[in-house]
């Protein structure tokens, strides 16, 4: 049997009892020359699939063909890849296929009949193939996948995937085609298909809002919310009168037991929080009339407020000092796809021995895996886009459609706490000069804000703000300039390493401040192939260097937090921590005690007593 690759559930906040994971191996083909439309590789069959006649390589999904995972290996320019793979139908009303993650356009077939389209190689789409599937008896049922990924193409949102062949400076391997999982789901006509949720800390309180889909009048929905194996709440719904449903579920306990849906005797809810990563579990019942189980889903919240005043960071109604590393979200072997869902947790806990409370996943929508080990361990999370590079109305509108799904996708994860849209003007170059750039900036923050605004906002994060709820800049000056640049916020808006902090326009408005990139030490002398912001000769030089530099921003009365660049070496960019292979440059325990490092003399009682893991 040949080996299946990332075998745990993909979507760990929509969760059904029954999948069927189509991982593993999978026909394949570049078409360098564009003949698979025109030959209809499409219509292939199971018995083609057996000879191998036309799709004749083979590749291990969810793995890129640039991966040595995938089997391939090859990292030249292939623009356009077809995938096709036989599998029985599995038993169910309905069957739903599942896409992960296809970089870049992807159309999807089913014995021949096209079922899907779908643009932006970040986010996941799902389609009903019910209608294209064979009869039980008739035959294996074929899933054909046709992707197209423009290599060249800098309007596209590609994140740290180069435009060039060889990686180069910032820029690595590129990934194209199918990159998370595959997935087949059979479920019921009528069914709960889409969950928001939406903690509000100050009323002790839930909202949950729920879509239906083959929606009937006079069905029930029933909620079940638990903690530590004691059930806080059992509401039903009854005779609901639309597909759409929203419910607001108070967390504390009201009346006596038997004349409330609140079982639970709780005297407040467990907040989540780095330090203590509570989580109530979730599970959703669609129930007919008569009330029998049509549809059942399970999931998970934490309960946590972010919010930002007078300058300052806060969660759960108190100050946050956030402690982040920069992670690419790069894999040895996988590239952006971890080999595994152990490499993926394996990320986090190595962050939090270095004393970090929270990440900032850099130019790259990460797998919701590291999210739910991310809510799960108790680590923050900087929510990222991956921009393009240059800017056109093409470009205006791929980026704000999978912006859109990326929020949709991640909003209901407690660890999230700051949605980046955009990074160092990345996609718009000339802020200062053309009013289309600034506009859109602006159309970014908002559009974000206009999908979720439980949490704070960063316009473009580094420099050249506009509207922004935190003001974050990136710095790799060192230990002495930082020192003198944040002694107050006046001096760090005035005196910015490069570009501006602020465009033409707009101006600090006491946002909090943070410095989200410095530091980039690498051991030895930095060459083409091998290089970092800084040098250090050896472990000892790097720890003095690294903690040189923290001491100078903990020191700052002004700053409220730091993002160190980075967590793990990429390719020729070997400033990490840590080396590709996850193999720490210095002692972990020294690297913690200097990341934890107390901050300067406190000027107020806030200050003095910061939130932080």
């Amino acid at each position: 049997m040949s080996w299946v690759p990332r075998t745990e559930y993909p979507r760990p906040q929509f969760r059904r009892s029954e999948w069927i994971n189509l991982n593993g191996q999978w026909r394949f083909a570049f078409d360098d020359v564009g003949a698979g439309l025109g030959g209809r590789w499409y219509e292939v069959t199971a018995e083609d699939l057996r000879d191998g006649s036309l799709f004749v390589r083979s590749i291990t999904v969810p793995f890129c063909y640039q991966s040595d995972l995938s089997g391939i290996g090859e990292t030249g320019f292939h623009d356009v890849v077809w995938y096709a793979r036989a599998f029985e139908r599995p038993a169910g009303e309905r069957v739903l296929l599942h896409f992960g993650a296809v970089d870049y356009r992807a159309a999807v077939w089913v014995n021949g009949v096209e079922v899907a389209r779908h643009e932006g190689g970040h986010t996941p789409f799902s389609v009903d193939i019910t209608h294209a599937l064979l009869d039980g008896e008739a035959g294996e049922n074929v899933v054909v996948a046709r992707v197209e990924d423009p290599s060249r193409d800098v309007t596209i949102p590609r994140g740290k995937q180069y435009w060039k062949e060889e990686s180069e400076g910032i820029f690595y391997t590129r990934t194209t085609g199918i990159w998370q999982t595959v997935w087949l789901e059979p479920v019921p006509a009528s069914r709960i298909s889409e969950l928001r949720l939406t903690p509000d800390v100050a009323a002790a309180s839930l909202d949950v809002q729920v879509s239906i889909e083959g929606f009937e009048p006079g069905m029930v929905l029933r909620v079940i919310i638990e903690r530590e194996g004691g059930r806080v709440i059992d509401d039903r719904l009854a005779g609901l009168r639309s597909a759409l449903v929203e419910r607001r579920l108070p967390l504390l306990a009201r009346g006596e037991p038997h004349e409330s849906p609140y079982p639970g005797r709780w005297a407040k809810p467990a907040l989540w929080s780095p330090e203590a990563p509570n989580l109530y579990d979730l599970r959703l019942e669609l129930l007919d009339e008569s009330g029998g189980v049509l549809d059942t889903v399970e999931s998970y919240f934490g309960m946590r407020k972010i919010e930002t005043k007078n300058g300052r960071v806060y969660l759960n109604n108190l100050p946050l000092y956030q402690r982040l590393v920069l992670d690419q979200g790069y894999f040895p072997g996988g590239l952006l796809t971890a080999p595994a869902d152990e490499d993926l947790r394996r990320d986090i806990e190595l962050a939090k021995e270095m004393g970090f409370n929270g990440a900032r996943k850099h130019q790259k929508v990460e797998d919701p895996r590291w999210l739910y080990w991310a809510d799960t361990l108790g680590f923050l999370v900087w929510g990222e886009m991956a921009n393009a590079y240059a800017y056109s109305p093409g470009y205006v509108r791929r980026i704000t459609a999978e912006w859109q799904e990326v929020v949709e996708r991640d909003r209901n994860h407690p660890c999230i706490v700051a949605w980046v849209p955009m990074n160092e003007s990345w996609g718009v170059p000339n802020l200062t000069a053309d009013t289309r750039q600034r506009e859109h900036l602006l159309t970014m923050y908002h559009l974000t804000r206009s999908l979720d605004t439980s949490r704070p906002v960063v316009s473009n994060d580094g420099w050249e703000h506009a509207l922004t709820d935190l003001c974050t800049i990136h710095d790799y000056r060192n230990a002495a300039t930082l020192s003198r640049v944040y002694a107050t916020p006046e001096a760090a808006i005035a005196d910015p390493e490069r570009h501006s902090v602020y465009v033409p326009g707009y101006s600090y408005r006491g946002e909090p401040i943070l410095v989200t990139e410095f530091g980039g030490i690498t051991l030895g002398d930095a060459t083409a192939e091998s290089w970092g912001y800084r040098t250090a000769a050896d472990a000892e030089g790097l720890l003095e260097r690294y903690e040189e530099l923290v001491s100078a921003l903990v020191e700052s009365a002004c700053v409220q937090g730091f993002c160190y660049t980075q967590l793990t070496d990429v390719e020729q960019e070997t400033n990490g921590l840590l080396t590709f292979d996850r193999e720490p440059k210095a002692d972990l325990g020294r690297i913690r005690g200097i990341t934890a490092l107390p901050r300067g003399p406190a000027t107020t009682r806030e200050d003095a007593e910061p939130y932080e893991s």
